[in-house]
Order: structure tokens, then sequence, then C-alpha cells
């Protein structure tokens, strides 16, 4: 593999980790998780714990969540 692609593909894991660990962290200090913002401010995984917590973990059990809170 090239030094040039090798670059590439490690740019878009940083895009990729960088959106989904930003969209984790606000739902998690919207929600007050600190220990969830926490695990997700110091572990790295790709975006992989980021997206389990913005789509199973971060949803209360029986409440929609339909528009922003104020």
């Amino acid at each position: 593999m090239s030094p040039a692609l090798f670059s590439f593909f490690i740019l878009i894991l940083v895009f990729w980790t960088v959106i989904w660990k930003g969209l984790a962290l606000w739902k998690a200090a919207r929600r007050g998780d600190r220990n969830w913002f926490i695990a997700l401010l110091v572990v790295n995984t790709a975006g992989l714990l980021e997206i389990l917590y913005v789509y199973f973990f971060s949803k209360k059990s029986g409440q929609k969540q339909n528009g922003p809170v104020v």
C-alpha cells in the first residue's frame, strides 16, 4: 500500500471518528450521563462505542425524542 493511500485511509478514519465522537459526547452531555461522557472521551474505538451509545444507550425507555428540550 502506498503512503498516500495509507494517509487517505487514516484521514477518512479520523473524520469518521470525530463525527461520531462529537455526536455521542453531545448526547451524553445533554442527558447528564457523566460516566458515559468520560468513557466516550477517553476510549478511542474508531466510532464503535459512540455508535452503540447513540443508537442504543442514549434513548430512555418508553420516551420519544421529538424535539429539543428547552
